[in-house]
């Protein structure tokens, strides 16, 4: 080959060379093909050089044009992005520019995320939305303090080992109350043997509290009320009293009904009835009559005991309620209970008592119940019969 032919060989092989280059270049900076542009502005762009590449899902789409700063302070880095078109269809209105490094220390590039389908398309020129880069000398602060927290946990956990070991030292030795106890076996067992005395000894104040409740209970069912509680079925003493008042309210009855006790009762310590049909003419005044509430009071004579009396009247005035509400229609809550105990003259039969059914007219208040009268009232303080006129009084 001729010295012309090699030279000419050479300028070829150079214009090729150069050509492909200027075709390599033109692309990667997209001087070739159909761009568009967008803007994203940024408070600091944390090293972010013209050229870089800019990326829309991971993939190199686009480069930095320009990085303007603002004019005054308080407005932000505007940073102008060359795009390639067919981007245009992914990245809408809502898309996000933000500024990413490649692994720990490599160059910065920015990453726009795709749009949402619904949302409007960008145009030329449009400044989309933007977040802050993460600053890696921000990242190295944070990690700074949480290098000297965990230092400070590390000194604060030493220190407390110290402590732990100097207090289990001084155990092994015998100082102080645990110390002594650990040290000392006859100390240690002289304290188990207290302890051991101190919870037998609740132990049994405990079983003493319960059979003393225990037997003050089978003292209110056994001593004149064991017929009666096996007939009618009641084992809790508190049925007794569900529905006891105080005491009668002012002024006269509408109707009153009176019975001795030895009508309506087997003896004279019973609060079992053997007479009940002598109730039903109160009975039948309740279920016919509108009256505001009636009370069942009942009362023994001067003999016998305070307590036991009590209660049996209690009893009976409880077994004379739940007759008239079992066998007559009216509303029981207007029923109530007054067992007066020994009252002075309150029969004349052998000192059995009297049972009286006391009829209010409406209005009447209905005096607080759960309360128990004075021992001293007597049932003809509260509502003698010769104070109702006679017409209202029954007497079978």
């Amino acid at each position: 080959m001729s010295r012309v032919a090699r030279l000419g060989a050479f300028i070829v092989a150079t214009l090729a060379i150069l050509a492909a280059g200027v075709f390599i270049i033109g692309s990667k900076e997209y001087l070739f093909r159909s761009t568009y542009q967008l803007k994203a502005q940024f408070d600091n762009v944390a090293g972010l050089s013209v050229g870089a590449d800019v990326r829309v899902g991971g993939v190199h789409s686009g480069t930095v044009q320009s990085i303007t700063l603002p004019h005054k302070p308080g407005e932000k880095v505007t940073v102008l992005m060359n795009l390639d078109k067919s981007t245009h269809e992914v990245i809408k209105a809502d898309s996000v520019a933000s500024i990413e490094t490649e692994g720990v220390l490599g160059n910065q590039y920015v990453a726009i995320s795709f749009g949402s389908s619904g949302q409007a398309e960008v145009k030329d020129g449009e400044t989309i939305q933007s977040e802050p880069p993460l600053q890696m000398s921000d990242l190295f602060k944070k990690t700074s303090g949480i290098l000297d927290s965990s230092q400070q946990a590390i000194n604060n956990a030493t220190l407390a080992t110290a402590h732990l070991t100097s207090v289990s030292a001084k155990i092994d030795s015998g100082q102080g109350t645990v110390g002594a106890l650990v040290n000392d076996k006859q100390l240690y067992s002289n304290l188990e043997q207290t302890t051991t005395t101190l919870h037998t000894t609740m132990l049994q104040a405990q079983t003493g509290v319960t059979d003393f409740q225990e037997n003050m209970e089978a003292l209110k069912h056994n001593f004149l009320l064991s017929g009666y509680f096996k007939k009618r079925g009641y084992e809790d003493s508190g049925d007794i009293t569900a529905n006891r008042i105080a005491a009668l309210p002012q002024g006269e009855p509408l109707k009153a009904f009176t019975f001795t006790a030895k009508q309506l009762f087997d003896s004279r310590d019973t609060a079992k009835l053997k007479n009940q049909k002598a109730l039903d003419a109160g009975g039948n005044f309740l279920a016919q009559n509108q009256f505001g509430f009636a009370v069942v009071v009942a009362s023994t004579g001067m003999e016998g005991d305070i307590q036991k009396d009590l209660a049996l009247t209690e009893a009976r005035a409880m077994v004379v309620r739940e007759y008239l509400v079992e066998n007559f229609g009216f509303d029981d809550s207007q029923l109530k209970t007054l067992g007066l105990g020994k009252q002075p003259g309150s029969n004349l039969d052998a000192d059995w008592g009297s049972i009286q059914i006391l009829i209010f007219p409406p209005g009447t208040e209905i005096p607080a119940e759960q309360l128990h009268p004075a021992s001293n009232s007597s049932v003809t303080d509260l509502a003698r019969p010769a104070q109702v006129p006679a017409t209202a009084t029954h007497q079978p």
